[in-house]
């Protein structure tokens, strides 16, 4: 519950101070809030399983942030970035699917 009113209030901070990004981490923006989603979806998950960890949560978000960034930064160096950021993106999205389809159904008993 802790981390969902963080990220409510991270959220809600960001869209009234309007932070500046730099030019150069703007590739890697959509790749961190899709890892980031996938960490909060999964610690959601965990919850409701009865198995949340406050230290498993921090480091599947950090990890999952790191991760894809370097994934996607090897991408750019190599000259195949876009093609990297699809595939983090995919697998990514499935797992954040995974993640709700679990909650629906622990939600709905189905």
């Amino acid at each position: 519950m802790i981390a969902v009113l963080g990220l409510v209030l991270g959220v809600v901070v960001g869209l009234f101070v309007q932070p500046d990004i730099p030019a150069a981490l703007v590739p890697y923006l959509p790749i961190a809030i899709v890892a980031a989603l996938d960490a909060v979806f999964g610690g959601v998950r965990a919850m409701l399983d009865g198995i949340f960890s406050d230290k498993v949560f921090v480091v599947s978000f950090l990890s999952n942030v790191v991760v894809a960034a370097l994934i996607v930064f090897l991408g750019d160096q190599l000259g195949v970035g876009s093609q990297l950021s699809t595939g983090v993106i995919v697998v990514l999205g499935i797992r954040i699917f995974s993640n709700v389809a679990a909650i629906r159904r622990h939600v709905f008993r189905a």
